[in-house]
């Protein structure tokens, strides 16, 4: 199993757009992608501006068509106008 975080920061003003497609990514990445076991996207409570995804996959071959799907590329293009700065990932593997 393999579980990745994802730290996003919007632009001022564009969080609210920013929310928008994930919400819509989040809901086609459920629809369609069996290997994806967890997709949780998450607000900071201290910085409004600041977002966390919480991802967890079945395997490496699950993470690569995640990133190969469709909407997946469709929203990065969207996304791209509404960050500061580019995606912090991280990847862990589950130990237990």
């Amino acid at each position: 199993m393999i579980v990745i975080t994802a730290t996003l920061q919007a632009k001022s003003g564009k969080e609210d757009e920013l929310i928008a497609v994930v919400k819509d990514l989040a809901e086609k990445v459920r629809e369609n992608e069996p290997g994806t076991l967890e997709y949780t996207f998450h607000r900071s409570k201290k910085a409004s501006s600041s977002f966390m995804f919480y991802e967890k996959y079945k395997d490496g071959e699950a993470v690569q068509a995640h990133m190969a799907s469709p909407h997946f590329q469709e929203a990065g293009k969207k996304l791209a106008d509404l960050l500061e700065g580019g995606l912090g990932l991280e990847t862990y593997e589950v130990i237990e």
